[in-house]
């Protein structure tokens, strides 16, 4: 039996089909393995996934989303989420973790295809180089506290950024400060003058992703190295372009995080518990269904804005809601078996509740998706 032949029919779904899906989501099983027999530790100790991203690295995970021509594995959206919904299914840590350099790898190509003249060059350095980009989007996003002052040549930056995942093995992290009115985008590397990380990450769960603090403290952004501008308080053309690539990313990996909590439960379960397997299957097919009806909405030739943005949150609202009611469900069907720390449905609990907390939350995207059916597509709550 092939290994096509092998994921069509083993594990849950999404079912894979295609070669030029298997081929990433083999990739992402290997890598999962490595990530899957440190998981516990790194849990227990709040430690980063290190020996996943080596295997990442050897690999060529990292650069998953660069265009072929450039160097890279030339993933599209839907095989990152793919490829994505398969590691998290191992370990979900490593999968979030992940997920941050892998959207703004999938924004860079966005960019490109748009005239972006730095994009290629941060695509070309990810294949090349490695180079691994971390992100302040989740702290701060619309409205940033750090500050940043004009002095000749450039600004000087100041302030904390929350939230850095894979902070550890990141060089350069994506985030803003705001200079008076507007908001400035750039990206600072972690090992300039001025910038930190402090190692501040001890939570209930996620706690592979070293999501640690990045203080920076009169840090010297080039002029040049502004990649865009966008009034205080409002999405503007930068925040819509993350979010798009964001979302189906982010609710692929609690999809999967949710699916190999499913094939834990039937692994570990008895006839009797038929109508509980059936009602994951049903939460998990709708869920990833809407993941991949959202990004066939947007189709090849997508604009990143208010309603592509409400397009790509309904569905990850749907797959984060749907993938904590199937974790909670393959854990009745366990029982108490599930309550031991040794069980992976106590992490997987404790990871897939990380969902709600990414913006758009569930009920913030509720109300955005409203608003822009109202007209009012610039702002959230």
């Amino acid at each position: 039996m092939t290994t096509l032949e092998t994921l069509r029919v083993t594990g849950t779904f999404p079912t894979v089909t295609r070669d030029d899906d298997a081929k990433f989501v083999e990739m992402a099983a290997r890598i999962g393995a490595i990530a899957a027999a440190h998981a516990f530790e790194h849990d227990r100790d709040a430690t980063f996934v290190s020996e996943a991203y080596e295997a990442m690295r050897e690999e060529g995970y990292l650069a998953l989303a660069v265009p072929e021509e450039l160097g890279g594995l030339g993933a599209t959206m839907r095989q990152v989420c793919y490829a994505q919904a398969e590691l998290a299914r191992h370990d979900g840590a490593t999968a979030l973790a992940v997920t941050m350099h892998l959207y703004l790898t999938l924004m860079q190509g966005y960019r490109r295809r748009k005239g972006a003249p730095d994009a290629e060059g941060v695509l070309r350095r990810v294949a090349a180089e490695g180079l691994v980009i971390a992100t302040s989007g989740g702290s701060d996003w619309l409205w940033p506290t750090t500050t940043a002052t004009a002095v000749d040549g450039g600004f000087l930056v100041s302030g904390r950024k929350t939230f850095c995942s894979q902070s550890p093995r990141a060089n350069v992290v994506a985030t803003s400060a705001v200079l008076g009115e507007e908001v400035l985008h750039f990206s600072a590397p972690l090992n300039a003058e001025g910038v930190r990380i402090e190692e501040t990450w001890d939570t209930l769960g996620m706690r592979g992703t070293a999501s640690h603090d990045v203080v920076l403290e009169d840090v010297f952004i080039p002029a040049e190295k502004i990649a865009a501008r966008r009034p205080y308080g409002e999405f503007g053309v930068p925040l819509f372009a993350a979010i798009v690539h964001f979302a189906p990313v982010c609710g692929a990996t609690y999809f999967g995080i949710a699916s190999g909590a499913r094939d834990a439960a039937v692994r570990s379960t008895s006839k009797n518990a038929a109508r509980q397997i059936g009602l994951m299957d049903y939460k998990l097919r709708t869920a990833w269904w809407s993941l991949m009806g959202s990004i066939e909405e947007l189709g090849d030739d997508y604009t990143a804005n208010a309603e592509s943005t409400v397009t790509v949150m309904l569905a990850k609202r749907q797959a984060v809601v749907e993938a904590i009611d199937v974790v909670d469900t393959a854990m009745e069907v366990l029982g108490g078996r599930s309550f031991f720390k040794r069980s992976p449905l106590e992490r997987a609990y404790r990871d897939v509740r990380a969902g709600t907390f990414h913006p758009l939350t569930p009920e913030a995207t509720l109300r955005y998706a409203g608003k822009v059916a109202q007209g009012d597509s610039g702002v959230t709550e």
